[in-house]
């Protein structure tokens, strides 16, 4: 079993990381003094669970725990800090904090440094979250020791629910665009006059008129989605909204 480290002092390490053409070495002092924090950490940049799943939704609900107090948001990995940052840009992560642990100090510290050879792997991070607050974690959601990759604690809902019990988390809403739409402007204005977050789908670049096809029925944009139901274009979304 892993030990928890609520309580405790997050260990002190030096991060060496690459910034443009400049090596910048970050302490955990500067992370974590005087701050509250969520820290996530995974096995690996670019891994199926990691990408698709666990960055994206802290990435997601930064403002939400922004609003109860978060300072920051930092992404761990035991990978070297140009696989990091090519990982940040590819996942358009702008929220969060990505931090290299190459050497594995800062997770061994936390003592979950574990042994990934059977994936060619070698020594990489235990999946796991904690809330820290000047230093000292509060609370953590380390992932059971089974067999594999489990993910069923340390996500980003459970420690908004940790956080914030009250809150009540927004549908995820989508929009299916296309560059210079007018309708589509006046769909996402009416977005963010109802202080809502979207994701956007701009087609021709994250998708295709036959993608749009293939999930709406419609080839005309904009095309909304809310909690996974289609809403349709601007005047329906109108009509949705109250407007």
């Amino acid at each position: 079993m892993f030990s928890s480290k609520e309580g405790k002092a997050v260990p002190q390490v030096t991060f060496p990381t690459r910034q443009g053409d400049q090596w910048v070495n970050i302490t955990t002092d500067e992370l974590f003094k005087d701050k509250t924090v969520i820290l996530f950490s995974l096995p690996g940049a670019f891994t199926p669970t990691c990408s698709s799943t666990h960055l994206p939704r802290y990435n997601e609900l930064h403002s939400v725990f922004k609003e109860h107090g978060v300072d920051d948001i930092v992404c761990v990995s035991v990978n070297d800090t140009f696989v990091m940052n090519a990982w940040k840009d590819d996942q358009e992560a702008d929220n969060i904090t990505f931090i290299p642990d190459g050497n594995g100090e800062f997770t061994d510290g936390m003592g979950l440094l574990v042994d990934k050879n059977d994936l060619g792997f070698g020594k990489r991070s235990w999946r796991y979250s904690m809330l820290v607050k000047n230093g000292v974690v509060e609370k953590m959601f380390i992932e059971p020791n089974e067999p594999g990759d489990p993910f069923k604690v340390s996500d980003a809902d459970t420690m908004l629910e940790y956080i914030a019990p009250e809150h009540k988390v927004q549908d995820a809403i989508t929009v299916f665009s296309k560059p210079g739409c007018s309708f589509c402007m006046k769909a996402k204005q009416a977005l963010i006059d109802n202080n809502l977050q979207y994701e956007e789908i701009v087609l021709g670049k994250d998708a295709t008129s036959i993608t749009l096809r293939a999930v709406t029925g419609r080839e005309t944009v904009p095309q909304v989605f809310i909690g996974g139901k289609h809403i349709g274009g601007s005047e329906e979304l109108d009509v949705y909204l109250g407007a």
